[in-house]
């Protein structure tokens, strides 16, 4: 019988995608290498290469597969449930009819997922590789933060539909006054970040764009 060369690729991949995480979380993404991830993923450096052109482009796509196997195994575990692993992905984000109870629910999964070193360390990574490239900080904006942040938006304008937001408001203004402060808060380290802090963050931007 011939090689499954289908079913030996996607078993590199995946012995990739954990030595290029595990790497990241171990040693850092400065000392994270291409030879490094290849030595061990117990793969050679072409086969790399092959797929991806530098270590920043494995880690994101590593990322990537990583947040997806999250969603997938909440979704498994809770169906129904609003905190999903990946805070705002999955199905998007909940609409019980209670905007604030929703909002609070996916900014402490957020939150939860921030907190987690397995999220972490290569996220900071990736953000960090971001500031000094500005090709790669366009795609990973498009990749991994727009899909959740247009999660938000799509929420607050079901929300004005329902009349809990005012017809006014500028959903991605308003989506930026949740997010962008936890962002800020888990980058600079300015604070604890925790479900306290997101629950004020919710209720801060709420007072501001309830209906008067």
């Amino acid at each position: 019988m011939a090689p499954d060369s289908t079913r030996r690729s996607a078993k590199s991949r995946r012995a990739i995608y954990d030595a290029a995480l595990a790497l990241v979380g171990e040693v850092g993404y400065p000392k994270t290498t291409i030879e490094g991830i290849a030595a061990r993923a117990g793969v050679g450096k072409q086969t790399i290469y092959r797929w991806w052109s530098s270590k920043a482009e494995v880690l994101m796509e590593a990322f990537v597969d990583l947040s997806a196997q999250a969603a997938e195994a909440a979704g498994g575990a809770a169906d129904g449930d609003a905190a999903h692993g990946d805070g705002a992905g999955g199905d998007g984000i909940p609409d019980t009819g209670d905007l604030e109870a929703d909002l609070k629910a996916v900014l402490r999964a957020t939150v939860d997922e921030l907190n987690d070193p397995r999220y972490e360390a290569p996220a900071r990574a990736l953000a960090a590789e971001g500031v000094g490239n500005p090709a790669f900080a366009e795609e990973f904006v498009a990749t991994l933060l727009m899909p959740s942040l247009e999660l938000y938006v799509k929420r607050l304008r079901a929300a004005q539909d329902a009349g809990q937001v005012r017809a006014e408001v500028d959903p991605y203004i308003a989506r930026d006054l949740f997010v962008s402060p936890l962002a800020q808060r888990w980058l600079q380290r300015t604070g604890p970040l925790d479900h306290t802090y997101a629950d004020r963050l919710v209720e801060y931007a709420l007072h501001g764009i309830a209906p008067r």
